[in-house]
């Protein structure tokens, strides 16, 4: 069974699923296959206006990369590879030319929270948490992030949530600008209803804005700068206090 799912919607967006509601939606390198494809391929026909990424169920938007999968880089090379493919993914997902959407039907943590900066537009629904908490394993954010966030929000912000590294209300986010709105009700109908005027738009006109930050990002070195941030990552990642919070993460679970 595929641990994602990829379906073209009838007003005109592509919603993506990550189907792993028993492992809190977490990223394994099934699902990165499947983001690269809606991404790069599916996303990007000509009848498609927007992306949507969500998670399974209401437990957990995405809660990161999957320990259980990639406890066993150990090295600092071992780590860059997959981090590195990550960060190439969440690059093309924020320079996708089209709008993409993160709706946050739960807990974001850690690279959860990666995946949803680098959609245009955040969605997050009445008392989820959210949090980049890699600080707290002994790393930092290892998929570029970090450099995605200080692009989206003012930087005593991003610091701050990337700093302290923990949970915050969906109400404090939102005051943040990392939400831009907060629903209730059923998930989809919230993201219809947000991205509503948007499709009724031509994917021409859509796509010639969109322009507009993906020529900004590049102006900055965005690529270079998260592959930067990647770099500092691995290195921590083989450090032996990262290890010990792994071990102690698994014994848990």
């Amino acid at each position: 069974m595929l641990e994602f799912l990829i379906e073209k919607k009838d007003k005109g967006y592509i919603l993506f699923t990550i189907t792993r509601n028993e492992k809190r939606n977490a990223i394994n390198y099934e699902v990165m296959e499947g983001l690269q494809k809606a991404i790069n391929e599916t996303a990007e026909a000509p009848d498609v206006k927007a992306l949507v990424i969500t998670g399974e169920g209401e437990r957990a938007f995405c809660s990161g990369g999957d320990l259980s999968v990639f406890h066993s880089l150990s090295t600092k090379d071992e780590a860059y590879t997959m981090l590195s493919k990550m960060a190439d993914i969440l690059y093309s997902l924020t320079t996708l030319s089209k709008p993409t959407v993160a709706l946050v039907n739960g807990t974001a943590i850690g690279g959860g929270c990666e995946l949803a900066s680098a959609c245009d537009f955040r969605l997050g629904r009445q008392g989820i948490k959210a949090g980049f908490v890699q600080g707290k394993q002994a790393i930092t954010t290892g998929w570029g992030g970090g450099s995605i966030l200080a692009e989206k929000l003012p930087q005593h912000a991003a610091m701050k949530l990337l700093m302290e590294a923990e949970p915050q209300t969906v109400e404090y986010l939102f005051d943040l600008d990392f939400f831009h709105g907060i629903y209730e009700e059923e998930s989809l109908s919230a993201c219809e209803a947000f991205l509503d005027k948007t499709l009724a738009s031509d994917v021409n006109v859509l796509e010639s804005y969109k322009k507009i930050w993906i020529n900004k990002w590049a102006a900055v070195n965005l690529r270079e700068r998260m592959e930067e941030e990647v770099k500092k990552c691995a290195v921590l990642w083989e450090s032996d206090a990262h290890h010990q919070y792994v071990k102690t993460f698994l014994n848990k679970n």
